[in-house]
């Protein structure tokens, strides 16, 4: 080789930890996405088969005791609370390693390595919020909370696992100013459906309580006709927005398409359980739906716009 010609720098092999976190973090944030969409069909049940008070105190089940515990008394309520609680323990250890495997990615903005930390102080405040739901017999206004902070974990963690990937370099536009306009909108009537839906099904015969039916004091049917107004609301805005978009990246197209199937079936299992008067196993999916729309909303609105 002429000495004139310099060489290429060499690049330092990346360390062992850098190879394992970088082969980790995608994983872990996907596993704790599944968790989060996991723990709001297992709420579900807990509020579906009215077992809220199965264990009748926290953070302990029962006086004494931290598990739940047979005798000749016991009913499946506890067993079923007692499982929720056990699955927010599996999801705060997944909390944790995604809180130490992002912070520890150096390569990476601050913004993205403090976000790692969402879902463990979700995950912290969900326990709290369960206590507090528990210690007032189910008050409907905090069960109502418990419900949507779940689905802003759900929501966050979909941006966590999206911002693992698409690095951290200046945000670039890939639709016109109408979309980037609109998206807020479509953001904000996802929060509205949820809101009108958690107020649905509180007002209904699954309220939380086996003794205590139509928690929330307002007619059902005349709030599920207000929450499916929203949810066409959410619809017609979507329609315009895959109109808008028509042009735009094939990725944003399919993603697009994504959602309108997400709506359809919600919507088809929305009015199907209302004419079958609410068979538990309806509304339950109907809530793994409402989670499901919950990240997809989210990712689609990522995809407005690329990182350079």
């Amino acid at each position: 080789m002429s000495p004139d010609v310099a060489a290429a720098p060499v690049s330092p092999a990346p360390s062992r930890s850098a190879a394992w976190r970088e082969r980790l973090t995608y994983p872990v944030l996907v596993a704790n996405l599944v968790a989060q969409i996991g723990i709001v069909v297992t709420g579900g049940a807990v509020r579906l088969t009215g077992s809220g008070l199965g264990c009748s105190t926290w953070p302990q089940c029962e006086p004494g005791q931290f598990t739940a515990a047979f005798h000749p008394e016991t009913t499946y309520h506890q067993y079923v609370e007692f499982g929720n609680r056990t699955l927010t323990g599996v999801l705060g250890v997944i909390a944790v390693a995604v809180a130490v495997i992002v912070w520890f990615d150096r390569d990476r903005s601050r913004s993205y390595r403090w976000l790692g930390f969402a879902p463990l102080a979700g995950v912290v405040l969900q326990a709290l919020i369960g206590g507090v739901v528990v210690l007032l017999h189910l008050h409907p206004a905090w069960v109502s909370l418990h419900f949507m902070v779940s689905m802003a974990l759900v929501a966050a963690s979909t941006l966590l696992a999206h911002r693992s990937r698409e690095g951290d370099g200046p945000r670039i536009p890939v639709v016109g100013p109408w979309s980037r306009r609109l998206a807020p909108v479509l953001g904000a009537l996802l929060v509205l459906v949820l809101a009108l839906g958690v107020v649905t099904t509180g007002a209904g015969p699954h309220s939380g309580d086996e003794e205590v039916g139509y928690r929330i004091a307002v007619d059902p049917y005349l709030m599920a006709r207000v929450h499916a107004a929203s949810v066409w609301l959410f619809t017609g805005l979507l329609v315009v927005l895959l109109w808008l978009n028509r042009r735009g990246p094939r990725l944003l197209r399919r993603r697009g398409w994504v959602m309108v199937g997400l709506v359809a079936l919600q919507g088809v299992i929305g009015y199907v359980q209302v004419s079958t008067d609410l068979p538990i196993l309806l509304v339950m999916l109907h809530m793994l739906g409402a989670a499901l729309l919950a990240a997809g909303t989210t990712r689609y609105l990522l995809t407005f716009r690329t990182r350079a």
